[in-house]
């Protein structure tokens, strides 16, 4: 388990068909909208480690936390037991944030590089899950709008295996309550003000490593 010292690093990448597509571009918000959704999601005041409207434990709020020596900056490890995302920093720290991951067997962990990041996406449910549960993914069989009730919310990092698009996502969500437990289908979620400060530091071309849920 990774704690607040270290990382326990481990290894494979284990992977499964798609878990969710991305939406085509139906419709693009302009920046003003973009701004203000933002803004509908972001607390007054808001302080990352201290603003909690979500009623979440508070070890789940951002905080700054040791790293082990030689991880690469930049880079992402989710820790799937403890239900945390560390993002590595250039001192030797990492930001660490609270996450929900997939549920089941859903959840794909393996070793990714972030190939593409995208503000207020659209989303598109794939034709397993649609078979899965129609009843929560078929009226979105022709995708999904931007906006703060979208599946993704209002910031997506796209994680890929070399050039192959896994479907997998670290994403924003608008069940901000389900932070800490298995909930998706199979990405990884965080708060939508989390991700969105999340979202800047990170850059394309990083690794991505999602660690076994047991």
């Amino acid at each position: 388990m990774l704690t607040r010292r270290h990382f326990i690093l481990t290894t494979g990448a284990l992977f499964s068909p798609a878990i969710a597509s991305p939406g085509f571009a139906m419709s693009w918000p302009s920046e003003a909208q973009m701004a203000a959704w933002d803004a509908e999601i972001t607390p007054a005041a808001y302080d990352p480690a201290t603003s909690n409207p979500w009623g979440l434990h508070p070890r789940f709020l951002p905080q700054r936390v040791e790293a082990n020596d030689g991880l690469t900056p930049g880079d992402i490890h989710v820790d799937a037991v403890a239900r945390y995302l560390y993002h590595i920093q250039n001192d030797g720290t990492a930001m660490r944030y609270g996450v929900a991951i997939g549920r089941g067997d859903l959840y794909e962990p393996g070793t990714y590089t972030v190939q593409r990041k995208a503000k207020w996406p659209h989303w598109t449910p794939t034709p397993s899950m649609i078979a899965r549960e129609p009843e929560a993914y078929a009226q979105y069989a022709n995708g999904m709008e931007p906006g703060p009730s979208n599946a993704l919310g209002s910031r997506a990092l796209y994680l890929y295996v070399g050039n192959r698009d896994t479907y997998l996502r670290i994403h924003g969500t608008p069940v901000p309550t389900s932070i800490g437990s298995r909930a998706s289908s199979g990405c990884v979620r965080m708060v939508m003000a989390h991700i969105n400060d999340l979202y800047e530091q990170v850059e394309t071309g990083v690794t991505a490593i999602l660690y076994p849920g047991e």
